[in-house]
């Protein structure tokens, strides 16, 4: 029976309406072949190879673990799901519900199912999970000293939509392109050992945490730790313990534990510099759409931000060309990040304050007042890019996006503003381009009007090839529809060839249009 522990943990289920307590997790299932077909009372699988179970009904109110190698149990109370808040990209919460945890090889690792955005806290030491709502913090609230960093971007591939950032982790540093993202705050790379069949395959060397000299979990005690809210409903918790994180995107997710390394940044010993205990996720599971990257560098408003950990006050970079993926431009973090005003061009809006709830408390606001098409202003309710008081609506600017959406409302108008301009055949383009108008392409596009989006203060004139996108022989509008009240995005195809700073102190976003190959 020896062979049946090669886990440490066994896991019950206490059901209030059966009164019975339930084995939710045992090694020796595998032995008996019934590891796939397993239900029991609400379970729907237990994985083995992987080290979690599923179960999905609201009735499973208890949790026992036995922690074998201690001989130790704990009890703790699942949340329901009516007492959860609505769920949003990005949000991280850290509860009892939707538990998935089996102690394999030294490491507890869990997943989450159905509401996405939730983790749990188990690790090697201790079998308490966390039961706290993780909601970030405002930038500013790092104490590190402001470190200017600076790191090389580029577009990732012809067919790709992101835009990379370079940068190096660990000691001896190893390089790595990542996804540069001001609508998140995670920073977040692979790490071995990760097998193809959880990891996605990178343009880089595999990060190994074994063979640096600077790596270290990050521990629960940490302001930084995305479990640090638990540290008031689970007193006991032991200030070592590790925080595993289950991170979902509007496309893609990727899950892994805390940990801090040493980051360099720069393309040559004149502008490198070496930034120690940086926090990021050490990822050994992820989806399979990241776009020609080995990971992705948060730099929203958030305290694990790249832009709050390094404790600046600003950041700027300017995107290249969409089709050009051999230029290179500069992400500047910090006081060396401004832009030039020779050009006269240059022009800047407030942010609108964020709502102070999770996920949308990372997003950086702007209040665009109109749109116009040449010198056509087109006609838009004037409260339909509001931020509401619940925190739904408004427009962000988010470079980790790469088409802009809006409204249906705006939409609308510029999608019959644009069809009454081009002369060229309509073609059902949505299958291969996902966007709602195109035309056939037998002859170079016909000439547009630049389109200008009117800011509080500011306005930003994008050229035709901002806004309109070609390629396999379609011409289609870059931009898609938004329900009614929802958030709009301004993505980073019609930010192309356009220099922009965060001033995050002053609160004021500037831009101004350049030519960002040679920035």
């Amino acid at each position: 029976m020896r062979r049946h522990f090669k886990v440490m943990m066994v896991a019950f289920l206490y059901s209030s309406v059966t009164g019975h307590w339930c084995v939710v997790a045992s090694p020796s299932w595998r032995s008996l072949d019934i590891v796939y077909s397993l239900s029991i009372g609400g379970f729907s699988m237990f994985d083995y190879s992987q080290g979690r179970f599923f179960w999905t009904s609201p009735w499973m109110e208890w949790l026992l673990v036995l922690y074998t190698l201690r001989m130790e149990i704990s009890i703790v109370q699942n949340v329901p799901h009516s007492y959860l808040k609505p769920d949003t990209r990005s949000a991280l919460h850290c509860c009892g519900l939707y538990l998935h945890a089996v102690l394999i090889t030294g490491w507890i690792r869990q997943f989450t199912s159905g509401d996405r955005h939730k983790m749990v806290c188990l690790t090697s030491s201790c079998a308490t999970p966390c039961a706290a709502t993780f909601t970030g913090t405002k930038h500013g609230s790092s104490r590190r000293r402001p470190t200017p960093v600076s790191a090389r971007t580029r577009k990732d591939l012809p067919n790709g939509g992101e835009y990379l950032m370079t940068l190096a982790i660990g000691t001896p540093p190893v390089s790595y392109p990542a996804i540069a993202d001001t609508g998140s705050d995670l920073i977040w790379t692979q790490c071995a050992p990760c097998d193809s069949a959880h990891c996605f395959a990178q343009p880089a060397p595999l990060y190994n945490p074994s063979s640096s000299t600077t790596f270290a979990v990050l521990p629960c005690s940490s302001p930084l730790n995305m479990c640090a809210a638990l540290a008031a409903a689970a007193p006991l918790l032991p200030a070592a313990c590790a925080c595993m994180y289950n991170q979902t995107y509007g496309t893609g997710w990727t899950a892994g534990v805390q940990s801090t390394e040493t980051f360099t940044f720069g393309s040559g010993p004149a502008d490198q510099a070496r930034v120690p205990g940086v926090a990021f996720g050490c990822s050994n599971a992820s989806s399979d759409d990241w776009a020609g990257s080995a990971g992705l560098v948060g730099l929203g408003r958030g305290a694990l931000s790249l832009v709050s950990q390094l404790g600046a006050d600003r950041f700027s970079y300017c995107l290249t060309p969409f089709q050009d993926v051999n230029s290179t431009s500069t992400l500047l973090v910090g006081p060396s990040a401004a832009l030039d005003n020779g050009t006269g061009e240059l022009r800047s809006t407030p942010f609108v304050a964020s709502p102070s709830t999770a996920p949308m408390s990372s997003y950086y606001y702007l209040n665009l007042t109109g749109i116009s098409l040449g010198a056509t202003a087109l006609t838009i309710p004037p409260n339909a890019f509001a931020l509401n008081a619940d925190g739904t609506g408004g427009l962000i600017i988010d470079s980790g996006t790469t088409i802009t959406s809006l409204v249906d409302a705006a939409y609308r108008q510029i999608r019959a503003a644009v069809k009454s301009l081009v002369t060229l055949p309509k073609v059902d383009g949505a299958a291969a381009t996902g966007l709602d108008l195109c035309f056939a392409l037998p002859s170079p596009p016909a000439a547009l009007p630049s389109m200008t989006l009117h800011f509080d203060g500011a306005d930003m004139v994008l050229p035709a090839e901002s806004y309109m996108i070609s390629g396999s022989g379609l011409w289609c509008l870059a931009v898609r529809s938004q329900a009614d009240g929802a958030m709009s995005t301004l993505g980073n195809y019609q930010q192309q060839n356009m220099h922009i700073l965060y001033d995050v102190s002053k609160e004021t976003l500037s831009f101004a249009p350049a030519k960002c190959s040679k920035v």
